[in-house]
């Protein structure tokens, strides 16, 4: 069975979109709707819009697009079923326990296994760590690294056998496949048989922001390479979007998150009472991480190691972080590699002592450049003061540029005005060669036919451009459907739309792009029509109205009797009929209906 269309649409009505994805992308409202950076690709000028009138999304840089369902299931890699689930617990509905038996078909049954293949494979781990087996890398965790029982058991930490089977085998008595058992990465298939992805090595389980385990980490025990790994990319686990730490550190009532360089970084810390620290997984820091964070916090502090690649790291986070939204600072070690060394001979005391110098990550980088210029030397100098003001120029904000410019000015004693006069040179420039950006939405231009432009091309936007304008003004539909047909539209959401307002029914877009929920080019082109961004209909006069009506039907009209003659040409009489239609089209001039024209 599957939950009925009137529980989903009380589910979805119940989650405004705007409040939903605002908890997830930083959102400003401009006319009517919302705008934000893309969650789903790397920008610095938004182009993400939220309407809240019609509660669907869409960005006009990389075409996502959909409902609040349907953002959940692409942002948190949630099937349909997970994502209802999310948004009625949030909303207090409570769902039919007996609700969809196989939703989403062999995808969602194959994550459901995988969660329960890591699972198992984490109790497996820990159970090992344990018995004798276990003894080595029990020593590893409680000596080595002085971590205590209630740690080891909060963060699920485990040991995998020297027999490099002992999992496989472990899962296969469990009643699991090989299809599942390969599907979750955590044992090699070869003609050599089965092993283990990890054997004789300490073992991290990674889990999701809900508690789930969807990966491992693994520290070898002895000297063989690589010292670390993890689990591969599967279904349920990307190294990419995911933090070590943040299903612990989501709860912490600190106001802010410490971002280190590895797992006992984090463990140590929470052991030791920093509650908020998470690392990314053995990947550079990017915009997902960035963005994973900025839904727990405004406030980053960076402490990953001391040496020359820790400060590289910090460097590369910065503006990465700074472009998510966050403020950020750097915390440096002076007498320790890294934290969880710092606490081991130290104590907290001193790593919460580091945590209150913390600098400001743009200051720390300007002294970073600093040491790395021989200032006595003139072009040395201007070298320097010339690489500052460039990256003085990645604070858009005016008055944020001026604060930092400000800032460094004083840090460096060298003259406000003149480092200021530098900076916005430098900064018109490059806003001069950058492409303008799409800041607001504008009203639709007839599509002209280009030099080189394909005709199928063309008529697309004319279809696009009149489905939305029917779907927001639906009450001129029976003037338009007097010269044109769902027949002479491509195929898929744009015949289905046009199909939907010929029956007299109302679109709500919210609603009509469930249809499109496991197609993500045809979610992308129904959230495209519905945003109205370049085809708003409310800027257009009669006079202009009409006109762009009269071009797109006689347009689309004309291209879909041309398909028919294609198909009709041992039919004469059809032929010679839909050879007349086209040569009357030509003179076509659609006139608003005055019932119409009220609502304009």
């Amino acid at each position: 069975m599957r939950y009925s269309d009137e529980l989903i649409d009380e589910v979805r009505e119940a989650n405004d979109i705007v409040d939903v994805i605002g908890q997830y992308v930083r959102l400003t409202k401009k006319g009517a709707n919302y705008f934000g950076l893309c969650p789903f690709h790397g920008e610095k000028t938004p182009s993400f819009s939220v309407s809240p009138r019609k509660q669907i999304y869409y960005c006009f840089g990389c075409g996502a697009g959909g409902n609040v369902i349907t953002f959940l299931m692409n942002y948190e890699n949630y099937s349909f079923t997970e994502a209802l689930k999310v948004l009625a617990e949030r909303a207090n509905i409570e769902l039919p326990e007996n609700g969809p038996d196989n939703e989403d078909s062999g995808k969602k049954s194959l994550k459901a296994k995988l969660y329960e293949v890591n699972k198992a494979a984490a109790y497996f781990y820990y159970g090992v760590l344990h018995s004798p087996e276990g003894g080595l890398g029990y020593d590893y965790f409680t000596g080595k690294r002085r971590l205590s029982e209630k740690t080891i058991t909060h963060f699920g930490l485990g040991f995998s056998p020297k027999a490099r089977d002992a999992l496989y085998r472990h899962l296969k008595e469990k009643g699991y496949t090989d299809d599942v058992i390969r599907e979750s990465g955590l044992v090699t298939f070869s003609e050599k048989g089965m092993q283990d992805k990890f054997w004789n090595r300490v073992i991290f389980p990674i889990m999701d922001t809900n508690n789930r385990v969807i990966g491992f980490g693994g520290r070898v025990m002895g000297d063989a390479m690589p010292k670390y790994l993890n689990s591969p990319e599967t279904l349920i686990f990307d190294k990419s979007s995911t933090l070590y730490g943040l299903n612990f550190a989501k709860k912490s009532k600190r106001k802010y998150m410490l971002l280190c360089e590895g797992y006992m970084d984090v463990i140590a810390l929470h052991q030791a009472g920093f509650t908020n620290a998470v690392a990314s997984l053995g990947t550079a820091l990017n915009e997902k991480h960035a963005r994973l964070l900025k839904r727990y916090t405004d406030n980053v502090v960076l402490t990953q190691d001391s040496d020359e690649a820790g400060t590289k790291a910090k460097l590369r986070a910065f503006p990465i972080l700074h472009d998510a939204g966050l403020n950020v600072r750097i915390l440096e070690i002076k007498d320790a590699k890294d934290p969880d060394e710092l606490i081991r001979t130290k104590g907290p005391e001193a790593y919460e002592e580091c945590i209150s110098r913390a600098e400001n990550a743009f200051l720390y980088m300007v002294e970073v450049m600093k040491r790395e210029h021989d200032l006595s030397d003139p072009a040395e100098r201007t070298a320097f003061y010339n690489d500052v003001s460039e990256r003085l120029c990645m604070f858009n904000e005016g008055l944020e540029r001026d604060n930092y410019t400000e800032a460094v000015s004083r840090k460096l004693m060298i003259d406000k005005d003149e480092l200021k006069g530098m900076v916005e040179r430098r900064f018109s420039k490059k806003r001069n060669d950058r492409p303008a950006a799409y800041e607001k939405e504008r009203s639709f231009t007839a599509p002209e036919e280009k030099k080189g432009e394909k005709n199928d091309s063309r008529i697309l936007k004319y279809e696009k451009t009149l489905a939305a304008w029917l779907s927001e003004r639906p009450e001129l539909t029976d003037t338009v459907i007097k010269y044109i047909k769902a027949e002479d539209f491509a195929e898929g959401v744009l015949r289905d739309i046009i199909t939907e307002l010929s029956s007299g029914r109302p679109i709500k877009p919210a609603d009509f792009l469930d249809k499109y929920k496991d197609d993500e080019a045809e979610l992308s082109c129904a959230a495209e029509i519905f945003s109205g961004i370049g085809n708003d209909v409310s800027e257009l006069g009669r006079a202009d109205l009409e006109k762009g009506l009269t071009e797109a039907v006689r347009a689309i009209r004309i291209s879909g009797i041309d398909r028919e003659i294609s198909e009709s040409k041992n039919d004469l009489k059809k032929l010679s009929e839909l050879i007349k239609e086209k040569n009357r089209l030509t003179g076509l001039k659609i006139f608003i209906e005055d019932e119409a024209v009220k609502k304009t």
